[in-house]
């Protein structure tokens, strides 16, 4: 992958958010677009989205039965997303069916822990260790249920990489060295991320609420 980062298009509205895509592709991997997009414009806001000629990265982040999952992602197929986000917490079996589900280019990876989550939400949740502990046992998990990675943050995917060599890693949660965290909590620099082994840098605010953000991605590829 020549540029690892893809530009989270979270944006209320389809023309906005197209004409930002257009304006940075030059500069970005790919797009990423989330539950808001997909909520409010569904396949059409994909298929205007792939005219801008980037891999499109659906981050539905899907969590449900089994057959619930394999059936949202059969409904999602004909979009070709190039990668489908799952949350790990589903299970095995939720995470085997939605692997077989998916279709042959696409790559599954399992949302681990948020990267706006940190120990405290964890023991507010019943969940045991650290935010670390949480995502190596998760890892694992979908290793075993033959995904082809996770999303994990940027402090923890240098030790899964050292487990899972041949994963697909996604970061979200990036900041530049000058900028507001906002509403995330474990966030770490794109060039510390793709160091320590992450595949896809997934940045959003930092490009799209710029002042220029043409000059923003331009700044954070020059980083890489």
């Amino acid at each position: 992958m020549s540029n690892p980062v893809y530009l989270a298009l979270d944006l209320p509205q389809l023309d906005d958010a197209k004409a930002l895509a257009e304006r940075v592709r030059a500069h970005v991997g790919g797009l990423k677009l989330g539950l808001e997009f997909f909520c409010a414009h569904g396949h059409h806001g994909v298929h205007e989205l792939a005219r801008v000629g980037l891999p499109i990265f659906l981050d539905l982040k899907l969590h449900d039965i089994p057959n619930t999952v394999a059936g949202a992602m059969q409904a999602i197929h004909v979009l070709e997303p190039a990668i489908v986000t799952i949350h790990a917490s589903g299970g095995r079996a939720m995470m085997e069916d939605a692997k077989a589900a998916a279709g042959e280019h696409t790559k599954v990876v399992a949302v681990t822990m948020l990267t706006s989550l940190d120990e405290n939400d964890m023991i507010r949740t019943g969940l045991s260790g650290t935010p670390h502990d949480q995502v190596m046992r998760l890892a694992e998990l979908a290793e075993k249920a033959g995904l082809d990675g996770i999303v994990c943050s940027g402090q923890e995917v240098g030790a899964v990489r050292e487990q899972w060599k041949d994963g697909f890693f996604v970061v979200p949660g990036l900041r530049l060295p000058d900028g507001q965290k906002g509403d995330q909590k474990r966030i770490v620099t794109p060039r510390q991320a793709r160091d320590d082994g992450a595949s896809v840098l997934v940045v959003g605010r930092p490009i799209s609420r710029a002042e220029d953000p043409v000059e923003a991605a331009r700044a954070i590829e020059a980083t890489l």
